[in-house]
């Protein structure tokens, strides 16, 4: 069997990530961490690979913005990171996504079906030695997880994560819905300047009777640069007066999240039956009222239920 040159680079390159000696749980914490800071991002996701008979390839998407990321939980095995972003010239601030590490996990959530998670349990063999990271909609709702290891070639800090299920993201299901589901890898690389986040997906078409249609591949890029230049005052205030009404709201996540069968959403794929009333309320509280739990016990109580 005869080999192309680049499939030998890439066959090089996949055996040195496979044989690479796991780093020490301090080093990967320490990597974890050092998301935290300043941004200005780039967003960048180009469809690729065309998979399905006549599939037309989507216009590229280009987008970026200013974010700080906060840390809001760091102990030696868990860490959780909120994303703030802030409008420059209006100063205004959107609590953004979140990112909760675990090493070692014991279970996570996993997208099954529209608005619905399940929690299972993670592999034993994929398990052993790596961080699961759980991504969260701006309303703390879930979003996906992925299990991998923190690698450390080179010197170059970078965690892949194994295959796992997404739904479409806010930039996708607001205009098409020829698909349903993501396959996706994430891998987070710290760079001089910063970090990044690639994502390679695959778009497809989840149907009722177990069968699937792969639509097409697509490439994300988002690039996150340390920044001096933007004021993100205003995203550490909001973050402060509002940082234990979102603990309130995260403990009712965990309720559904932390243990088998998971959660189902009662509301439309935007979420904005629950966004609103959520963000209406943490506006509230950073306005000087107090956390009110009975307006928070009443919006899960309406659009949250557990997964079937």
């Amino acid at each position: 069997m005869t080999f192309h040159p680049a499939s030998l680079l890439l066959l090089t390159a996949v055996s040195g990530l496979a044989s690479a000696a796991p780093a020490s749980i301090t080093r990967d914490h320490d990597s974890i961490l050092a998301m935290q800071g300043q941004y200005t991002v780039d967003f960048a996701f180009d469809e690729t690979v065309l998979l399905k008979p006549g599939y037309e390839r989507a216009p590229a998407m280009r987008s970026g913005g200013d974010e700080v990321v906060v840390v809001v939980e760091d102990s030696p095995t868990r860490i959780v990171l909120q994303h703030l972003l802030v409008d420059a010239k209006s100063g205004h601030v959107t609590k953004h996504w979140r990112q909760d590490w675990v090493y070692q996990a014991p279970s996570r959530f996993e997208f099954s079906a529209d608005q619905t998670w399940q929690v299972r349990p993670v592999d034993a063999t994929l398990n052993q030695g790596a961080w699961t990271q759980c991504v969260y909609e701006v309303s703390d709702a879930p979003r996906y997880c992925g299990t991998g290891k923190w690698t450390y070639d080179n010197n170059v800090p970078t965690w892949t994560s194994d295959t796992s299920w997404r739904p479409l993201p806010r930039r996708e299901y607001t205009r098409r819905s020829d698909y349903n589901a993501l396959a996706v890898v994430n891998r987070h690389t710290l760079t001089p300047n910063g970090w990044t986040h690639e994502q390679f997906n695959t778009k497809v078409q989840r149907n009722t009777d177990g069968s699937q249609v792969e639509i097409a591949r697509e490439f994300g890029f988002n690039d996150y640069v340390r920044t001096t230049e933007v004021d993100f005052t205003p995203a550490l205030d909001y973050w402060k007066a509002t940082a234990g009404f979102w603990a309130q709201v995260r403990q009712r996540w965990a309720a559904h999240l932390d243990k088998a069968p998971g959660v189902h959403l009662k509301t439309k794929l935007d979420g904005m039956a629950m966004i609103i009333p959520l963000f209406e309320q943490a506006e509230a509280v950073q306005g000087g009222a107090a956390v009110d739990t009975a307006k928070i016990d009443a919006v899960f109580v309406q659009f949250v239920e557990p997964a079937p």
